[in-house]
């Protein structure tokens, strides 16, 4: 059974989300799911530790050998991956019974699971698989179960919201298919490693430079890179909480893996860096994006639209690191990955619990819930200091080898920049604590209670992830330094 896990990671999640048909009450099908997922996270785990015992697992489907065949590819890399999206999932997964009860119609509960099984799944095949047309694949299936999703909010601006990611989402899958072709034309291969061994003979063509252009646009749409993130605002904000839970803390994720994975591992580090300007091209958008998504989260109204806007900051930090091209650098933006989907997690079920008592988000709906709801509120003070970078948050321990990879290079301006992004966040954290703590309750919800254990367990499972990845960093530092070592060729 050992032997089959990098094919049940992504089987288990994919064949039980028609399963959940069968089950006829919205507490069993959540169960099932939970079970599931949490399978799932058992499984991501026992193949971190292979991985970490015996090196890289290679997995052929049917028998068929690469690159006749479909192979699965497991390394430091995705099996870092793997490990976040199942845990952030069976911990959401806690919370969805108790959250999409006041958030989504009972008769669609069943509808909820399914197509949260089927994104999950979606998700953990574009990160196992090693076959480059099987990334679009399970792109499609992530995405379309994603559009669903996000629609199945209350609120009629969700039915927009979606339809905005789906038009976005679908130009960004389309590029990335044409790039996938090009490079198929190319080289006759869709098979990973076959094509970085085929790719330097034909790199200086204007087909592979095409290709390699078209598959980088349609990743940067997906994972909302500035400018390219207008979708990202409304989805988060109109979705039901813990749909903007899961994706928060995974959709983007999984989107810069896949930045990482055709950068190092397809096209090549001298290719990706030399032959195109993507170096200073990444790294003014990255600091672009910092500055103007955490100006434009200083003055919103909508505590969901304030952490989004935080989201495209956050993925600046990931593509400065990115931009620095050392292994410093890059271990700075898998372990910002890592972190950032911790403090997420933590921030949108927060929500999700302050959604459940009150029904809104907007911050002048925040007036007096520090006393209100003190456990709830307190996992945003946290969440909002790890976003900051405070020492024994896992927020520090990303920013300091970010800023010691810029460092390496020389690039004291940059470092300053990264320094006065971390002080912009300190404003909008602010204005929820000052909401929060120093207004008096709002007439007429002088009773508003704490949220149920239902929520509060999942919420401070994660905050206490938030303290303790901030204090031992043994983990989340030696995978994402040797995924790190491994991109670049380097020797542990």
């Amino acid at each position: 059974m050992l032997t089959h896990l990098p094919i049940l990671q992504v089987i288990v999640p994919l064949m039980a989300a028609p399963l959940c048909l069968f089950l006829t009450r919205p507490r069993l099908v959540w169960l099932f799911a939970l079970i599931v997922s949490g399978l799932a996270f058992l499984i991501s785990s026992l193949l971190l530790q292979q991985v970490m015992e015996s090196g890289t697992i290679l997995y052929t489907l049917g028998g068929w050998d690469a690159p006749w065949g479909i192979e699965y590819r497991i390394d430091y890399l995705n099996s870092l991956l793997l490990l976040i999206i199942t845990a952030i999932s069976t911990v959401v997964l806690f919370a969805a019974h108790t959250s999409i009860q006041q958030e989504i119609p009972e008769d669609r509960h069943t509808l909820f699971y399914i197509l949260y099984l089927l994104s999950l799944a979606g998700m953990l095949g574009i990160v196992a698989t090693a076959d480059a047309f099987n990334v679009f694949v399970f792109l499609e299936i992530s995405s379309l179960s994603a559009y669903a999703l996000i629609a199945l909010g209350k609120d009629r601006r969700a039915l927009w919201a979606s339809y905005q990611y789906l038009i976005m989402g679908t130009i960004g899958a389309t590029f990335i298919l044409i790039g996938i072709g090009l490079m198929y034309q190319m080289t006759g291969t869709l098979n990973m490693y076959d094509l970085s061994q085929r790719l330097p003979e034909v790199e200086n063509t204007r087909t592979v430079f095409t290709a390699f252009t078209f598959v980088i646009v349609g990743v940067c749409l997906k994972l909302a890179l500035f400018p390219l993130h207008l979708w990202l605002p409304n989805a988060y904000a109109y979705a039901p909480s813990i749909v903007a839970a899961f994706f928060a803390a995974t959709a983007t994720k999984v989107a810069v893996y896949l930045l990482i994975r055709f950068t190092f591992s397809i096209f090549g580090l001298s290719f990706s860096f030399t032959a195109l300007p993507l170096q200073m091209l990444f790294l003014m958008l990255g600091l672009v994006g910092i500055f103007v998504a955490s100006f434009a989260a200083i003055y919103q109204t909508n505590v969901k639209h304030l952490f989004a806007y935080s989201s495209i900051a956050q993925i600046g930090y990931m593509i400065v690191g990115f931009s620095v091209s050392s292994v410093t650098g890059l271990m700075a933006t898998l372990l910002h990955l890592f972190n950032h989907a911790l403090m997420k997690s933590a921030l949108f079920l927060a929500l999700a619990a302050v959604v459940y008592r009150i029904g809104s988000v907007q911050l002048n709906q925040f007036h007096g819930l520090g006393r209100q709801m003190p456990y709830t509120m307190a996992a945003i003070v946290i969440g909002g200091l790890s976003l900051i970078g405070v020492p024994l948050t896992v927020g520090f321990v990303s920013k300091w080898y970010l800023i010691m990879a810029t460092l390496e290079n020389g690039w004291w301006p940059v470092t300053v920049l990264i320094l006065l992004g971390s002080l912009l966040a300190i404003v909008y954290v602010w204005r929820i604590v000052e909401a929060a703590y120093f207004k008096p309750p709002l007439s007429g919800r002088e009773s508003i209670k704490e949220a149920p254990l239902s929520l509060l367990v999942p919420v401070w499972t994660m905050v206490v992830a938030n303290i303790y990845f901030g204090i031992d960093t043994r983990l989340s530092v030696q995978v994402a330094q040797a995924a790190s070592q491994s991109l670049f060729g380097v020797t542990p």
